[in-house]
């Protein structure tokens, strides 16, 4: 059985560990205020920029003159998967989320006997992903020196994208990121950027008939590559939304659970030292008895 000193010892060390979560708990709440208001606005723009996309690419699809980031490579062999997480842990299962869903579709696309390549945005990612995938790993961004994350941030991820498609490195680009939804819900979501896969439909029926100066195509070939960087800068907003959400949640979570162990710990202290001062009392009462 551990002494009091020992005991005294554990009680000080969790009531210290609770201090340091309460703490987190309360930096975190106040970054997800800023980081949801963020990720917030940029999905108006993100979603408006699509339709549009989606719109002018019905026009322009199957012409043999259609950029190459619309049309793709004709291929679907090799994948490239940008997987964009934390460089923090202590985020509850916010990180490993976002891998697990890669690992599932690395898993599914080598079933399929398609190659896989992966691109990694944030520390925490590289570090689960390379444990099994490190051959595959081809390109890794860290964003631990970035105090705002800013659209060159995006802008700087989706150029070497877009610069290994144009290499004809990869057939088909996903994007790996968590979508802020509350404070206890982040959903792992895989977009597919490159070429570019529109949610929902174009609208059916009689529309209204446009002309664009300059063409179509001349128009995407200037958007799509705004559209890539646009997404991935989306992208690492909500993730970033998603780890202050998750980060805050664990924190409460921890802190309520160091909270329960310190009481337990006092009680149990308590009901030791009670038992040593029993004992002690019957120790001198039974030597005096004996003189």
């Amino acid at each position: 059985m551990a002494s009091l000193k020992d005991m005294r010892v554990r009680i000080a060390a969790t009531k210290a560990t609770q201090k340091i979560t309460k703490a987190m708990q309360m930096v975190a709440a106040s970054k997800l205020r800023r980081a949801q208001a963020a990720a917030e606005a940029a999905r108006p723009y993100a979603e408006r920029m699509e339709v549009v996309l989606r719109n002018i690419a019905a026009g322009a699809a199957g012409s043999d003159t259609a950029p190459k980031l619309l049309a793709g490579t004709g291929k679907n062999e090799v994948h490239l998967l940008v997987v964009a997480t934390g460089e923090r842990g202590l985020a509850g299962a916010f990180n490993s989320a976002i891998v697990r869903l890669a690992r599932e579709h690395v898993a599914k696309l080598q079933s399929e006997g398609k190659e896989v390549k992966i691109m990694t945005v944030g520390r925490k990612g590289y570090e689960q992903l390379r444990r099994l995938y490190e051959k595959q790993i081809v390109e890794r961004t860290d964003l631990r020196s970035v105090r705002t994350i800013g659209y060159a941030n995006a802008s700087d991820i989706a150029s070497k994208v877009i610069d290994m498609f144009n290499r004809g490195e990869f057939d088909v680009a996903t994007l790996f990121y968590s979508r802020f939804k509350s404070v206890i819900a982040q959903i792992p979501t895989a977009q597919q950027i490159i070429p570019p896969k529109f949610e929902g439909e174009a609208p059916q029926g009689p529309v209204a008939a446009y002309e664009y100066e300059p063409e179509e195509e001349e128009i995407l070939a200037e958007l799509l590559p705004r559209y890539v960087a646009t997404q991935v800068f989306r992208a690492l907003l909500e993730n970033n939304a998603s780890f202050y959400g998750a980060q805050m949640s664990a924190m409460d979570n921890a802190t309520r659970n160091a909270g329960e162990m310190i009481r337990k710990q006092t009680l149990q202290y308590n009901r030791t030292r009670q038992a040593m001062i029993t004992k002690e009392l019957i120790e001198i009462i039974s030597g005096a008895e004996a003189l």
